[in-house]
């Protein structure tokens, strides 16, 4: 009866024979596939090759993690290059685990030659803007005429600083804190004004203008004071200190020129760091009562008309020839309107005629 109960063989044997007919069903679907030109694709090396793509993506995320966490611990290593060394390292991870995984999925090396082919025709018609901006991408990175960080300004009028440099474009952020895409083909084939390339202090000319008569040696200590006051100034000494030059004689004042080299923070911000001279030299200006002007014009009366007596209406024609507006302003334009309608008017008819109308009672 015991024995019965509890046999020896059908306790161990049944989750075991359970574990085995599912690993066989899974073998079957992951062995479930097509053949297509003479290549066996199925499920399970779809999976293992998406397997294999997302661990080339998890390394190429650890090493990105890694080197970005080396520089922050030593600041004296250039960002950019680790910038550089991370997207390379990035780019060449991704074309590995392409391959790899093309080829754990079934896809031989040999077939890829079809697809290079495809690859082409594709280049030299819809892809030939991705791949210019791919290379031209590539051109920055290791040209380095285009850095992260830098401050830009692009023939287009866009400016701001370059965040990130990916594969198609190049990620802008504006002062106003607008992320703008610009292609990466714009940087290499058009004009790229970088304020920070070489050096990250920057020279500007803020222009104001004064009454004449002022005296120049007081607009020059009244705008050196106005520069001072600003904490963007590099320098109040030495040959970057600010200078003030008379640029020119306008129709209504004396130019000036305010020249200021600025420090590496503001050169990163030039419409708020203008504004910032530009108040400060208002208020110099007016604490040593320094007249600003305004455009002025002198009016010469040649002739005066005299005003209308009592009862004649000063819009109404006067002379022989008001009746003759044509004639009157010397208009032959008028004059030739008016004679082709009155010739083109069609002629008056038998009924409107009194003569043509007496003439056939006399016929009759």
């Amino acid at each position: 009866m015991l024995a019965w109960l509890a046999p020896d063989s059908v306790i161990p044997d049944a989750p075991k024979k359970a574990v085995e007919h599912g690993v066989k069903q899974v073998g079957e679907w992951l062995n479930y596939g097509y053949e297509i030109g003479g290549v066996k694709i199925t499920v399970g090396s779809v999976l293992f090759a998406v397997l294999l793509l997302v661990l080339f993506m998890v390394a190429s995320a650890v090493i990105k993690f890694l080197l970005r966490r080396y520089g922050n611990k030593h600041g004296q290593v250039n960002q950019s290059s680790i910038y550089t060394i991370e997207r390379v390292v990035h780019y060449l991870l991704m074309v590995i685990g392409i391959l790899v995984a093309l080829n754990v999925a079934g896809v031989p090396m040999a077939k890829m030659t079809v697809f290079a082919g495809a690859l082409g025709v594709g280049l030299g018609f819809g892809l030939q803007a991705i791949f210019n901006n791919f290379v031209s991408g590539l051109i920055l990175l290791f040209e380095r005429t285009l850095k992260v960080g830098d401050f830009v300004e692009l023939a287009s009028g866009v400016h701001g600083h370059v965040r990130d440099i990916h594969i198609r474009a190049t990620r802008i952020t504006t002062n106003d804190d607008i992320d703008i895409l610009v292609p990466n083909s714009e940087f290499v084939n058009g004009r790229v004004v970088n304020w920070t390339l070489r050096e990250v202090s920057r020279r500007i000319k803020v222009e104001f203008g004064v009454a004449y008569g002022t005296d120049k040696e007081l607009v020059k200590k009244a705008a050196l004071e106005a520069a001072a006051e600003v904490p963007f100034t590099l320098t109040n000494e030495g040959p970057r200190a600010p200078q003030v030059w008379l640029t020119g004689f306008g129709d209504s004042s004396l130019d000036f020129k305010l020249v200021v080299w600025l420090n590496a923070e503001a050169t990163r911000r030039p419409g708020a760091v203008t504004a910032a001279y530009y108040w400060a030299l208002h208020t110099a200006l007016e604490k040593y009562e320094i007249e600003i002007p305004f455009p002025q014009r002198d009016l010469h009366v040649r002739t005066w008309r005299r005003p209308p007596e009592d009862g004649e209406d000063e819009r109404a024609p006067r002379g022989p020839d008001a009746q003759d507006p044509g004639h009157r302003h010397g208009n032959d334009a008028v004059r030739d309107v008016e004679r082709e309608i009155a010739e083109a008017s069609p002629a008056s008819t038998p009924a409107d005629d009194p003569h043509a109308a007496d003439g056939g009672n006399e016929k009759k």
